[in-house]
């Protein structure tokens, strides 16, 4: 993790409590991290979510991972290092989005459970809710999806350090929630997903 730089600055509080923002929205906010392979689901699911929780007038927002990269963290390649960072700098911005009252989806590889476990308890700290879900799908399922090619490229040495093939990953091994997403379709997926919302009571019964 990088170390404070910045010198001569001061947090500031603002005048509105968080659970004025909550009782605003009518919902508590929290951060609800998707984790696997590429071409596991987790963007997939995380839209489908986001979907069907706006349609119930929740307010939801994904942070996906490509995405990010166009903007935000577009200065990050994938070497070790870059990924971490990468994930440090969305665990900030999902933790700010939860701050808010937002149910927060991200959709990353995050690879490392170091850098996972960091987010976390970034989140602790603040006392918001994390919810880790680990989108499990066998690395030949996802290569046999591999809707990008990435799968191919990397296979022909054109990605290096990409993540199941010639970069590792590490599960989770106390996820909240596990997806098969070998077995389960999008839609079930988002809707297994919602229920654990539910059932931590993050979500009111009738979602």
């Amino acid at each position: 993790m990088i170390g404070q730089r910045a010198t001569n600055i001061t947090w500031h509080e603002g005048h509105v409590e968080r659970a004025s923002r909550h009782a605003l929205l009518g919902q508590q906010g929290a951060t609800i991290w998707l984790t696997g392979l590429s071409a596991s689901g987790k963007s997939t699911i995380a839209f489908t979510a986001e979907h069907a929780l706006t349609a119930a007038g929740r307010l939801a927002y994904v942070l996906d991972g490509d995405n990010i990269r166009h903007g935000l963290n577009s200065n990050l390649g994938f070497s070790p290092e870059d990924r971490t960072e990468n994930i440090r700098r969305i665990g900030e911005v999902a933790k700010l989005f939860a701050d808010a009252g937002v149910l927060t989806f991200t959709s990353f590889i995050s690879p490392y459970r170091a850098d996972r476990d960091l987010v976390r308890q970034m989140h602790v700290k603040a006392g918001l809710p994390f919810v880790e879900v680990h989108v499990a799908a066998p690395v030949e399922v996802c290569e046999q999806r591999d809707p990008k090619g990435l799968y191919q490229k990397a296979r022909q040495g054109k990605i290096p350090e990409f993540t199941g093939i010639s970069a590792p990953y590490e599960a989770p091994t106390a996820a909240e929630l596990t997806l098969d997403t070998a077995e389960l379709s999008p839609e079930q997926a988002a809707a297994a997903l919602i229920d654990c919302l539910r059932q931590r009571g993050l979500l009111p019964a009738g979602i």
